[in-house]
């Protein structure tokens, strides 16, 4: 996170306002709800994750066992059986 000079970006008429609130603290402005990514977007990471886990379902679906599945994958059997059991991907 980089920091920005106020006068840049703020209206002095809402400085002046912000100001009767914070004097001389930083203070954190989020993004909205509506223009945040969700964890591991921006990195691919989470598409990665999502196909591994079809890829998961789709094995236990087919035989595999929760064990050999966790050993396979370097996961522990709780977190296969949170993957295979999720009502949100069947």
């Amino acid at each position: 996170m980089s920091y920005v000079k106020e006068s840049r970006i703020l209206p002095k008429k809402l400085l002046t306002e912000i100001q009767k609130y914070v004097q001389g603290e930083t203070i954190y402005i989020p993004k909205p709800e509506t223009s945040r990514q969700k964890w591991g977007v921006r990195s691919g990471t989470r598409q990665w994750i999502d196909e591994r886990n079809a890829l998961l379902r789709n094995a236990f679906k087919n035989g595999a066992s929760i064990d050999q599945l966790a050993e396979q994958h370097h996961l522990s059997t709780e977190t296969i059986k949170k993957i295979v059991y999720s009502k949100s991907f069947k």
